[in-house]
């Protein structure tokens, strides 16, 4: 059940046997079926997620219209920073786009981590800076690319969002509408 969180986790941090045994204790398994959410907007954030199987979403509401953020698939970890650090109301929704398997590690239990074994200091810190370093490619992508370029470089770069996402939601993703995503897809393939 944990393997894959243990092998992520030691391509980052050594660990031993104790250690990884503590830190899984402390994890919660929760299934998701496709569309559910995960965390509203309005709720607090109180976990860190790692998707060990399926893909979630988080997007923006705004005036009544989803705007994605981001995906995250297997191995990866996901959690509304802003909401979990500061303990108030997400601004984001959390969806599985699949039937999703997470393991959830609640902020108290990641806090004792630190000071139990300040490893996963390192750890976190690993992740904050891959989450900064996440949104500031995202801003350059927006402010220096054209929608096409975007998608060029979403296919080479995450074809798992071409196989497994809807072409809406990377519509979203992309800040355009489907049909624009349709006439970009058109032409790439035209040109092939």
């Amino acid at each position: 059940m944990f393997l894959q969180i243990k092998n992520h986790l030691l391509s980052f941090i050594t660990l031993d046997e104790d250690e990884f045994l503590y830190f899984s204790d402390k994890l919660s398994i929760k299934k998701l079926k496709k569309k559910e959410i995960l965390l509203q907007e309005g709720n607090i954030c109180q976990y860190a997620y790692f998707v060990n199987k399926g893909v979630l979403r988080y997007f923006y509401n705004i005036d009544g219209e989803e705007i994605t953020g981001q995906f995250f698939f297997e191995n990866n970890w996901y959690t509304d920073y802003e909401s979990y650090l500061r303990e108030i109301p997400s601004k984001q929704t959390i969806q599985a786009l699949e039937e999703t398997e997470i393991l959830m590690l609640a902020k108290k239990d990641l806090e004792h981590l630190f000071l139990k074994i300040p490893k996963f200091e390192k750890f976190g810190r690993i992740m904050a800076e891959n989450a900064f370093l996440g949104l500031r490619m995202r801003t350059e992508m927006f402010t220096n690319q054209t929608p096409e370029q975007r998608y060029i470089q979403l296919l080479q770069e995450r074809p798992k969002i071409a196989e497994r996402i809807a072409q809406h939601y990377i519509a979203s993703y992309l800040g355009i509408k489907p049909p624009s995503l349709s006439r970009i897809r058109k032409r790439i393939f035209d040109n092939r």
